[in-house]
């Protein structure tokens, strides 16, 4: 039951042992594709994922969507994974099913945090939430997890991990526990403080989760690389390599080559980074690339071509609020001598997740009552949380929501 609603840590090895003593099934599924992947690796299992992922007649996702989602993420496929949120929430919608819906909320956050759209990771997390709270459901908190890794924040971040990591220990969700141990190394080595990334990145690696195994490679990789481990980030860069060339996606090729290049030196490999994750939606991923190509290019002591890629770094990271990240690329291009610009106009920033959401959907065009009966408030709690957020952000109207950065549908 655990690895079919995608929680795969400690269950794994388990589920795979009995199922190479079952009698074979007519047709492959996904216990044989994760059979294949354990016993042969990526490039042999990725045709066998890649066929039950998408089903013959029906995808994966509609039968089973939390383990569909970990596959899409195994593939580094980010168009799959916003394909099974998509789907997750209309047809909650439609069903009237919170249980349906919660996990569509729930991979829409995560998608939007990975991709840089942290505005709608709020709203879609408030929902979420306020759907919880509505029918006594358990909290999910592994979009939170990610949403404060991206985001930067120290002071928000730590105790929000603490709390997850203990509660996760009292009920035994080791899934949980891996996914604190991945956003916990991505916060710090935005923060530059590698040591702390180097060890949870290990940590995160270690079980070989689906999905969150892999993503945390280029995590390890950056930390290793940064405390002088050598040897350990050549032997991640191995795996990372055998996981992305097996599926060749621009999303998994590009963020390779850039821990490549962290690894080797070589310009080229930052180049290559940089070509592939332009066609990627993962935007903090492309910033990072850019910002790695950046800092390679100044120490090397080309000042014209660094601020080209750190400037760009920057005001990708900056619109998109990855905040940590974004002050690493505004110290590298003062740095080369050039000073990094201050975000104008009104942010999302002295918001909480419950007023993006509103304020977004306001900003579509809903009216107080559509908006309550969305989020389980009353039109009057609505109306309240509009007039503090026209103060926030400086507005006197709901037309003047429309378009502001952050706030799009």
């Amino acid at each position: 039951m655990s690895l079919v609603v995608g929680r795969a840590t400690g269950v794994m090895d388990r589920v795979l042992a009995e199922a190479r003593s079952a009698p074979p099934s007519t047709s492959p599924d996904v216990l044989d594709a994760l059979i294949r992947l354990a016993a042969d690796g990526h490039r042999a299992a990725y045709p066998l994922m890649r066929s039950v992922l998408d089903g013959d007649t029906v995808p994966l996702w509609t039968r089973r969507p939390a383990l569909a989602a970990m596959l899409a993420g195994e593939l580094w496929d980010p168009h799959t994974h916003a394909t099974i949120a998509d789907w997750l929430v209309r047809a909650g919608r439609d069903a009237g099913s919170p249980h349906l819906l919660r996990l569509g909320l729930a991979q829409s956050a995560s998608y939007a945090v990975l991709t840089g759209d942290l505005g709608r990771a709020m709203a879609a997390i408030a929902e979420e939430e306020a759907i919880a709270d509505a029918t006594d459901g358990h909290p999910v908190t592994y979009h939170r997890l990610q949403l404060a890794a991206m985001r930067g924040r120290r002071e928000e971040a730590l105790p929000l991990f603490a709390s997850v990591t203990a509660a996760a220990r009292a009920t035994g969700a080791g899934q949980l526990i891996a996914n604190t141990h991945w956003a916990k190394a991505l916060l710090h080595n935005a923060l530059g403080d590698h040591p702390t990334a180097l060890d949870a990145a290990r940590q995160a690696v270690a079980d070989g989760d689906l999905f969150l195994a892999g993503f945390s490679l280029p995590e390890l990789i950056e930390a290793a690389v940064r405390c002088g481990e050598h040897a350990t980030a050549v032997t991640a860069l191995a795996s990372l390599t055998e996981r992305t060339d097996a599926v060749g996606t621009p999303t998994g090729l590009g963020i390779a080559a850039y821990a490549r290049g962290l690894v080797t030196g070589v310009e080229d490999h930052y180049r290559q980074a940089v070509e592939h994750l332009d066609e990627s939606p993962l935007v903090p991923y492309r910033a990072r690339a850019r910002l790695l190509y950046g800092q390679w290019l100044r120490r090397a002591g080309r000042g014209r071509e660094c601020r080209q890629q750190l400037r760009l770094a920057h005001e990708m990271l900056t619109d998109v609020g990855a905040e940590a990240f974004a002050r690493r690329a505004a110290g590298e291009l003062r740095a080369a001598g050039e000073p990094a610009r201050t975000r104008s106009g009104p942010g999302l920033d002295g918001l909480t997740e419950q007023e993006v959401c509103i304020a977004r959907l306001v900003g579509t065009g809903a009216t107080s009552k559509e908006v309550a009966a969305r989020l389980f408030l009353s039109p009057r709690t609505v109306d309240a949380h509009l007039r503090n957020i026209f103060r926030k952000l400086g507005i006197g109207s709901r037309r003047q929501l429309r378009g502001l950065p952050g706030l799009g549908g």
